[in-house]
């Protein structure tokens, strides 16, 4: 088992920003701290590129997905002209119920950020 990895402090991660640490996306959705793997799972862009919208969902910086932290499943498919294609959304959202993101937790101690326990 490896040690926990430093993210930076808890002022640093304001809520509604995500940086890129290792292989994981961190985040704060509305003061609740997240990791999860950073490639989205349509192609492959990095989430840490992305935002957080107002539901508290990862939103993915190239096409708009948007993904539940808590879960790392897709709650919305690819937007633009993806969205325009019959059956994406729903074929996005069924793979990550099998597939979703990986996460770790994110703990904090002494106003420090760290992946895993």
């Amino acid at each position: 088992m490896s040690a926990p990895q430093r993210v930076g402090t808890a002022a640093d991660l304001s809520p509604g920003k995500v940086v890129g640490v290792g292989r994981y996306a961190v985040g704060n959705a509305n003061g609740r701290y997240f990791a999860v793997t950073r490639k989205c799972r349509h192609l492959g862009a990095d989430l840490a590129g992305g935002n957080i919208d107002e539901n508290g969902c990862l939103v993915c910086p190239w096409h708009h997905s948007a993904y539940d932290v808590g879960t790392g499943r897709m709650v919305r498919g690819p937007q633009g002209n993806y969205a325009k294609v019959p059956g994406l959304d729903f074929l996005y959202r069924m793979l990550t119920r099998v597939l979703p993101l990986g996460r770790k937790p994110v703990t904090e101690r002494d106003g420090e950020l760290y992946l895993g326990s």
